[in-house]
This record gives C-alpha cells, sequence and structure tokens, in this order.
C-alpha cells in the first residue's frame, strides 16, 4: 500500500510541478503558525462573489466537490474574475486535522496543489494503516522533509487555532457538515457537494444582482 501510494503521490506531484522545487533544493522551513493560518483563496480580491468553502480533506464529498465541479468552476467564474473562492478547513477528524497542517505548513504557493493531492489520493492515505506515515510520504514529495513534517505536527498553536476556527465556522455560519459553501458572507449557502448548475445558479443570481 505504502509503494503505490508513494508512486501515485509522485505522478500527481510531477504534473503539479512540485519536482521543480525538488530538484533545485528549494525546500522551505514550516511556516511560522501565522502565516500558515493566513487566508487561501482562488480569483481576483475584487470579484463580485465570493465562495467560502467549508471542507474537511477526509470527506469523500468534499474530495468530489475539488475534483469534479471546482475545476469547472474555476474556469467559469474564478479565471474570469467573477468568483473568489476562499478555503477553510472543517476537519472532521484527526487526520483531517492533520492533512490541513500539513497544507499550511507548506510554502503558500503550494497549498492549493496540496490540497488537490490530498483529495485526489484521500481514499488511499486516509485509509492507510498508518494516516500520519502517508501524510509525511505527501508531504516529503512536496518538499518538506521529516524534520519539518514533525515540527509541522506538533505545532500545537497551529492545531489550536484550527481547532478554533472550525468553532468559529460552525457558531458563525451555522455548519453541521462538508462540504457547506457560503456566499457573499450569507446571502446564498449551499449544502453538499451539489452538481455544478447549482453552483452556476446561485452564482449567476449573485451576479445579476451586483
Amino acid at each position: 500500500m505504502s509503494h503505490v501510494l508513494h508512486r501515485f503521490v509522485m505522478i500527481v506531484g510531477l504534473a503539479l510541478g512540485w519536482a521543480v522545487g525538488l530538484v533545485n533544493g528549494a525546500v522551505a522551513a514550516p511556516l511560522a503558525t501565522e502565516a500558515a493560518m493566513a487566508e487561501r483563496s482562488l480569483g481576483r480580491a475584487d470579484a463580485p462573489v465570493t465562495m467560502l468553502d467549508f471542507s474537511s480533506l477526509t470527506c469523500p464529498h468534499c474530495a468530489d466537490f475539488h475534483l469534479n465541479t471546482l475545476p469547472q468552476l474555476k474556469t467559469k467564474y474564478i479565471d474570469t474574475g467573477k468568483l473568489r473562492l476562499v478555503f477553510r478547513d472543517f476537519p472532521l477528524d484527526r487526520y483531517a486535522l492533520q492533512a490541513a497542517m500539513l497544507a499550511r505548513c507548506a510554502d503558500p504557493g503550494l497549498y492549493f496543489g496540496f490540497v488537490e493531492v490530498l483529495f485526489k489520493t484521500q481514499s488511499q492515505w486516509a485509509r492507510a494503516s498508518n494516516p500520519g506515515k502517508a501524510l509525511a510520504q505527501i508531504g516529503a514529495l512536496g518538499g518538506i522533509p521529516e524534520a519539518d513534517f514533525d515540527a509541522c505536527m506538533n505545532n500545537k498553536e497551529l492545531f489550536d487555532k484550527l481547532l478554533a476556527q472550525r468553532q468559529e465556522i460552525q457558531t458563525k455560519y451555522d455548519v453541521q457538515s462538508t462540504p457547506t459553501f457560503v456566499f457573499n458572507d450569507g446571502a446564498e449557502k449551499i449544502q453538499g457537494a451539489l452538481p455544478v448548475e447549482k453552483f452556476e445558479e446561485v452564482i449567476d443570481r449573485l451576479l445579476s444582482s451586483h
């Protein structure tokens, strides 16, 4: 299982261009907590529609959205300046929290690459006999050596802040399950990995009223 996971993630990592950093030896130390917790988003800051994406990295429905629906929304709305997506971690279990920590400890420019790989390989690392070791392997392929991975996993401040953020999200936006999407600070809300047409309907409605 470990060998299969390693090979699969290497293929995906190469596709995302991680090999450039590894070949050049461009390995950065884990980010400080404040930088790790900084907002991670796709799209223009002044886009008329903002979609908050509350997802757990061990949630199959979240993976479905990110791998099948998001690419379509990215082409139609994000790349055209109409939509900004802000990713907010809502970990449902211990391993989702560890995966969130791993992605946030990486260079911000690799963040969504890590998220994509974690979702693409979710069924393998999350169900591995040792998910922590599988995450360390993914980290290594993304330029995070074992010592830095361990430092990231032992960052209690980051751990606590992610849990506190989850509680804040649950209270402020009444998020009870993942994925949940909140548009323009509560103007619209979608729960679940619904068909892309439902997202288009909501986004188009908000664009028409802007």
